[in-house]
């Protein structure tokens, strides 16, 4: 095994590269806004790039980590652990949310007292197309929508959920089928192994796509036009921030390692989300540094993938601040059991989030129906700000994810404090490929 060398010269460092493509777009987009708003296909294909590669990836990473698993009773003991998990940390999150938006009231005085909000023209087209698409968002629709048309629809669709679904009903059949099955699962492997080398090529475009979003998102809505939608932006960024260092830091605290020790080991994948915007571009990164970490592969292929669809920390947080938010600039007063009605609704919309376009403003949407009073059309009024809240969204989530496999591998005692921190410190200081993608 070659020896990682630990002076690579700093502009061949992935972030390094991605943090200097997102000032580059900043500067482009604030300089000539048209030509910041040309650059969108650069974001969007880069981001294509990586979404294509991400039904297999997890079908392969789900269907080896379960099938390889011979303890059924272990399988069911980390499924529990796991949900339990996600739905604990999310409900403190949707409460900081509600809390910290009830505290700063960013929306107070957004519109007269005494008088309604009206949007006008293509805000209400626009926001009420989304209202149209959470109707979609029914607790049957949404079981409905994870059974896949066919065996492989969910590949074609790109939706987790259903790729999930098919993943693990493969894995239960290989292991059933006993010594026979190890052929077939080796292959699924060898898949696997392909995969990541393709990522391996496709991420070195990073700085391309974060180029390409950073100057389309700043010449599209430009820094001015943010206005009184600043406070909440910064609520939003803030409470972000608090539950990433408290609520997960105490979490990481308790299973005896630092929060920034860790946030430092998946830099590379956090700024690669800075840049698209989108968690799913670091999703192959993410498996593989789990690993590295010490993570069993079963525990990491179960953990990680089922994180993406029902572990979204800061999209409820988003949620619950974003509605209230709408409450106070709307005039529409909401008592405590309307809060609390909000609460319970959001945990459950929230969960058809993965593989939606649109996804924040949807299942907002959804969340919406069950709030009497706020005026749909008032959705229009976060749709210029909706790029820059997204970026926070998708890297507090991704954190939460991160600390959610650790947590449970701790639980599960797979890897050992010092080994865990070891690894982590030992990764931090090696550079020498790209966001840790390497499989050897």
């Amino acid at each position: 095994m070659a020896v990682p060398n630990l002076r690579v010269p700093w502009y061949r460092i992935l972030y390094v590269q991605v943090l200097i493509a997102v000032a580059l777009g900043i500067v482009v987009g604030s300089l000539d806004p048209s030509f910041g708003q040309a650059l969108k296909p650069l974001g969007d294909g880069f981001v294509k790039l990586i979404k294509m590669m991400i039904a297999p990836i997890i079908f392969c990473t789900v269907v080896h980590g379960i099938a390889s698993m011979s303890d059924l009773k272990q399988l069911g003991r980390i499924g529990v652990k796991t949900l339990l998990y996600f739905e604990t940390v999310s409900t403190f999150a949707l409460v900081i949310g509600l809390i910290v938006v009830n505290v700063m009231k960013p929306g107070v005085g957004f519109t007269p007292a005494g008088q309604t909000y009206h949007a006008a023209g293509k805000a209400i087209a626009t926001s009420q197309g989304f209202a149209e698409k959470a109707h979609g968002l029914s607790a049957s629709d949404f079981v409905l929508k994870i059974i896949p048309d066919s065996f492989f629809g969910g590949f074609f669709s790109g939706d987790i959920l259903q790729v999930l679904l098919v993943a693990i009903l493969a894995a239960f059949a290989i292991g059933a089928m006993g010594e026979r099955g190890k052929p077939l699962l080796q292959v699924i492997d060898y898949g696997s192994e392909m995969f990541f080398v393709v990522m391996r090529y496709l991420v070195k475009l990073a700085p391309i796509g974060a180029f390409g979003a950073m100057g389309f998102t700043v010449g599209s809505y430009g820094f001015g036009a943010l206005g009184r939608l600043g406070m909440l932006m910064a609520g939003f960024y803030i409470t972000a921030g608090l539950f990433v260092m408290i609520v997960l830091g105490l979490v990481a605290r308790l299973c005896g390692f630092s929060i920034l020790r860790f946030i430092g080991y998946i830099k590379d994948e956090i700024l690669l989300v800075l840049g698209t915007s989108s968690s799913e571009t670091a999703l192959p990164g993410m498996l593989d540094k789990m690993e590295r970490l010490g993570c069993t592969k079963s525990t990491v292929g179960l953990v990680i993938p089922t994180g993406y669809s029902f572990n979204l920390d800061g999209t409820n947080i988003y949620m619950a601040m974003a509605a209230i938010f709408l409450a106070q600039a709307t005039n529409t007063p909401l008592d405590l059991s309307h809060q609390i009605g909000l609460m319970l609704v959001a945990m459950l919309t929230s969960k058809g989030a993965s593989g939606v376009t649109g996804a924040g403003f949807i299942t907002l949407a959804a969340t919406l129906q069950a709030v009497p009073g706020i005026p749909i059309e008032s959705l229009a009024i976060l749709v210029g700000i909706d790029r820059f809240m997204s970026e926070c969204r998708a890297i507090t989530n991704l954190i939460g994810n991160g600390v959610a496999t650790v947590v449970i591998s701790r639980w599960e005692k797979e890897v050992e404090t010092d080994v865990l921190n070891a690894n982590m410190r030992r990764s931090v200081h090696f550079e020498s490929e790209p966001a840790g993608l390497s499989r050897e």
